[in-house]
């Protein structure tokens, strides 16, 4: 499940004594700054009105901040962070309403459509499957910029007495330009809906979403789809076993592809992602625990992991993909093992 620990002070403190301490991994980015995210969604370099060169993450809030919505960071390079404010200062009346309890917002998702950053986000509450995916949209991801302004665009999809959760959005477009939206964590395992543009809203309310991931057995933990179209197939990214348990976190991140976006997922030895299948990407090692919550933009994997060095405080992590025929890999590196 995807959540924020409200332990900004502490891990403020602690990460500006050590940021830029660790020796520079091999292709991986080296952070410094404020790069305390989870659930990161990255986009990297300029983005559709964005000042050239700006990256921008949007991740989980924190409930003791701004009322728990999503938070923003930028940076010039992709290195050195700063924090950049949330998306709003309160939630959507209709949100609190939906979600009795709801602290902070959950697991973001960006994507940008014809000029419009769509932001798709969770509210729920842990541990339970009462849970809505909200919308905003803007025409910039910059809070500097003066036209920066989200507009709440109300509720997507709810699992209110459903057997699926409606947490952790990922969006993708297929060969033919429709939007497709993956949500799912434990419970009836990863489900994908259709949606529409320009409203970025279901093309049929009605229709029952279709499970794409299941691990067949209790608790079923797997959450946190996020879709790269490639060379014809679509790779569907998942975080498996357990988030948000510090050092003791299980989280790690394992991949499948389909020629069709409505599947089969098979993984590199052709097992099914419906039967519990999936390529393993990237876990734990040393003193990097849980890797997961993951988004692609460009060339780099952005995820969340727990850090011995900040006690097992939760940071953002940034490596380079690379292929090998035809699947995604990535690496730690091996200097701070």
């Amino acid at each position: 499940m995807r959540l924020s620990a409200a332990v900004w002070p502490a891990i403020l403190a602690l990460g500006a004594g050590l940021a830029g301490c660790a020796a520079p991994a091999s292709g991986e980015l080296e952070l410094s700054g404020d790069y305390f995210t989870h659930d990161p969604a990255l986009v990297a370099g300029a983005g559709a009105g964005e000042r050239e060169g700006d990256w921008f993450v949007y991740s989980t809030g924190d409930g003791q901040l701004a009322d728990g919505n999503i938070q923003v960071r930028r940076s010039e390079d992709g290195e050195h962070w700063e924090y950049a404010g949330e998306v709003w200062q309160e939630k959507p009346e209709w949100l609190t309403e939906a979600i009795p309890g709801v602290d902070n917002l959950w697991a973001p998702e960006l994507y940008e459509q014809n000029g419009t950053w769509y932001l798709y986000y969770s509210a729920s509450t842990f541990g339970s499957n009462d849970s809505v995916i909200g919308l905003a949209t803007n025409t910039t991801l910059d809070p500097e910029d003066p036209a920066y302004e989200w507009v709440d665009r109300g509720e997507v999809i709810s699992s209110e007495g459903k057997n699926y959760n409606a947490i952790d959005p990922g969006i993708v477009e297929d060969a033919d330009g429709t939007p497709w939206l993956s949500f799912g964590s434990f419970w009836g395992g990863l489900q994908l809906v259709e949606l529409q543009w320009p409203s970025g809203l279901p093309a049929d309310p009605t229709a029952e979403p279709l499970t794409i991931a299941d691990r067949q057995s209790p608790p079923n933990a797997i959450e946190a789809p996020y879709f790269l179209a490639r060379d014809g197939y679509y790779y569907l990214f998942v975080s498996k076993d357990f988030c948000c348990k510090g050092l003791e976190s299980t989280y790690n991140m394992a991949v499948g592809r389909s020629a069709d976006i409505e599947g089969p997922y098979l993984d590199r030895d052709g097992v099914p992602m419906l039967d519990d299948g999936g390529t393993p990407l990237l876990a734990s090692e040393g003193p990097r625990v849980g890797p997961g919550g993951q988004s692609v933009s460009g060339n780099l994997l952005a995820f969340h992991y727990y850090d011995e060095a900040l006690d097992g405080a939760f940071r953002l992590g940034l490596i380079p993909l690379t292929w090998d025929d035809g699947w995604p890999t990535v690496r730690w590196d091996q200097d701070r093992t």
